[in-house]
C-alpha cells in the first residue's frame, strides 16, 4: 500500500520524536516528509499534498489545532486523512481533536509500532479513487433530503455539499449501508477504526457528535439507541 501513496508529512516541535517517525514511516516503505511548527507544515502541504499528516497538538506559533482547521479548508488538503499527537489525556482534548478534524487522536507517551498500525488503518478509510463504485445513496425524510455519493465521497444535504472527514465519511456509509438495523459501538469500531470493540473509548460518541452537526436537518436519520449504539433510519421518526 506505502508505494502507491504520496508523502506522509510530520509535524512536531520534538526533534527526537520526529526523527524516531521518520525512520519508522521510511523502514515501512512509506516517503515522509517533516516540519517543525505549523506555518512550515501548512507551506509543506500546499506544495506537496501529503496522504497524511501527524500533526502534534502542541506546537510553538501556531498550534496543532490551527492547522487542522487550515488544512481542512484548503481544497487541495480537505480530505487528506490526519492524526492528531498530544501529551494530553484529558476527553476534552480528544473532542477538541476530532472538532477540528482529525482522523484519529494518539496521546504520548506512544510506541512506535502501535501509531504506524494507526496509519495504516487510517488510511484504509481515506479515499483512494479505485474503490469499486457503489453508487449513490438517496434518502428524502428530512428536508431537502440526504444524499450519499459512494463512488465520488460525497454527500449532500438540501442539495448542498457537507464537508466531511474521510472517517467522518466512512462512519456514515457504514451506518447508512446497515440501515435500519442498530450498530452498537464496538461494531463501528471495529468497521471504521479498526480497533477492538472492547476498547474503552469515546472515539465513536464525539465522532457521531461531530457528524450530527455538519449533517444538520439530516441528522434526524442517525438515531442513538440508549446503552447500545447508534442507527441510521431511511426514514426518520415524524418524517
Amino acid at each position: 500500500m506505502a508505494e502507491r501513496l504520496g508523502p506522509v508529512l510530520v509535524v512536531d516541535d520534538e526533534d527526537d520524536i520526529r526523527n524516531l517517525l521518520l525512520l519508522q514511516l521510511q523502514k515501512e516503505g512509506f516517503t515522509a516528509i517533516s516540519a517543525s511548527n505549523g506555518l512550515d507544515a501548512l507551506e509543506l502541504a500546499q506544495r506537496v499534498t501529503p496522504s497524511l499528516v501527524i500533526l502534534d497538538l502542541m506546537l510553538p506559533g501556531l498550534p496543532g489545532t490551527e492547522v487542522c482547521r487550515r488544512l481542512r479548508a484548503e481544497a487541495a488538503t480537505k480530505d487528506v486523512p490526519i492524526i492528531m499527537l498530544s501529551a494530553r489525556s484529558d476527553e476534552i482534548d480528544r473532542v477538541v481533536g476530532f472538532e477540528v478534524g482529525a482522523d484519529d487522536y494518539v496521546t504520548k507517551p506512544f510506541s512506535a509500532r502501535e501509531l504506524l498500525l494507526r496509519v495504516r488503518a487510517v488510511l484504509r478509510r481515506a479515499p483512494t479513487g479505485d474503490e469499486g463504485a457503489e453508487g449513490t445513496h438517496t434518502f428524502v425524510g428530512t428536508p431537502g433530503g440526504l444524499r450519499i455519493d459512494e463512488t465520488g465521497h460525497h454527500v449532500y444535504v438540501n442539495d448542498e455539499e457537507v464537508p466531511l472527514t474521510a472517517t467522518e465519511f466512512k462512519l456514515l456509509l457504514t451506518l447508512a449501508r446497515r440501515a435500519d438495523r442498530v450498530q452498537t459501538r464496538g461494531q463501528l469500531l471495529q468497521e471504521v477504526w479498526d480497533m477492538p470493540p472492547d476498547l474503552n473509548t469515546r472515539t465513536v460518541d464525539t465522532h457521531m457528535k461531530r457528524l450530527r452537526e455538519k449533517l444538520g436537518d439530516a441528522s434526524a436519520h442517525v438515531e442513538t439507541v440508549r446503552g447500545v449504539g447508534y442507527r441510521f433510519r431511511r426514514e426518520p421518526e415524524g418524517s
